[in-house]
């Protein structure tokens, strides 16, 4: 995606170093747009190889509403292994409270908890909340069958009430849907962007959601649109940026998602990427 490219560009060359909560300094710039067709194929790179699997099955995990992060880890996925619910280890950067949030698995009221009961009171991972708090997803797919028009099919995971309970409070921090000319049109906003690790996966997870929101409702597949906010590049993420730059553009992968039914039971696996060409993987380190 030439766009994103040309963000990452903007950064090396504009971005000014800034401190934050993590302890890496980042290079960062104010404001940026992403758009794409996803006519013209799924927003999954080519500069470098991503991880679809590890996108779909959290992708799957927010929809659930689910919590724990142990049911990542049973399907080998680990992007959320560093993160835990600070009312059960309080944040810090240090080893050792790095490594007691590394083994909590309560991932406190993060993304699906939103998406599924906001408002709910959050007791931990392992409650039953069915029928509690507002289920914003269940509503928005109810709209988009019964009254595609409407414009307030939004999902918000920014809730100020929950934020002491998140063990990372929502980077991509809520979403809008609309439709247009038969086709659904999906904008998500990112207050903060860790442009070369956290951006990839946001713009796949969003294509992902749109598509199957679109096969949910019956309607084609329109425009993907991030608005993001503090976009950056850290420190050191420096090198592995420079060498995305010197690589061609490559094709666009395909999405392909068998036996649907229902987004509330599709299943990670049900989904799948075609005629992927990735460069090789860069490797990034996280920034907790």
């Amino acid at each position: 995606m030439e766009q994103y490219l040309s963000l990452v560009d903007r950064i090396l060359t504009t971005g000014v170093l800034k401190e934050n909560r993590t302890g890496v300094r980042a290079y960062t710039v104010v404001g940026a747009m992403i758009e794409h067709d996803m006519s013209t194929g799924f927003p999954l790179l080519t500069t470098k190889k991503i991880p679809f699997r590890l996108i779909s099955s959290e992708l799957e995990f927010f929809i659930k509403g689910i919590t724990d992060k142990k049911w990542l880890q049973a399907r080998n996925n680990h992007i959320w292994d560093e993160w835990a619910n600070p009312q059960k280890v309080a944040y810090g950067n240090d080893e050792a409270t790095k490594q007691r949030m590394k083994e909590e698995r309560d991932l406190g009221a993060v993304y699906g908890f939103q998406w599924r009961h906001f408002g709910a009171d959050y007791k931990g991972y392992d409650v039953d909340y069915t029928a509690q708090g507002v289920d914003q997803l269940g509503n928005l797919v109810k709209k988009l069958k019964n009254d595609f028009t409407d414009r307030r099919m939004l999902v918000s995971a920014w809730n100020p009430k929950d934020l002491d309970k998140m063990g990372l409070p929502a980077c991509h921090y809520g979403y809008q849907v609309t439709v247009l000319d038969e086709k659904l049109n999906l904008m998500w906003n990112q207050r903060s962007v860790d442009t070369m690790l956290g951006l990839p996966f946001n713009m796949a997870s969003y294509g992902l959601l749109l598509h199957l929101l679109a096969k949910e409702s019956g309607f084609a597949e329109g425009k993907l649109i991030g608005f993001l906010g503090d976009v950056h590049i850290y420190e050191n993420h420096i090198e592995g940026a420079r060498e995305q730059l010197l690589r061609e553009r490559r094709e666009l992968p395909r999405l392909v998602t068998d036996n649907f039914d229902s987004i509330f039971k599709w299943e990670y696996m049900q989904s799948r990427i075609e005629n992927y060409n990735p460069y090789p993987t860069i490797k990034f380190e996280v920034a907790v």
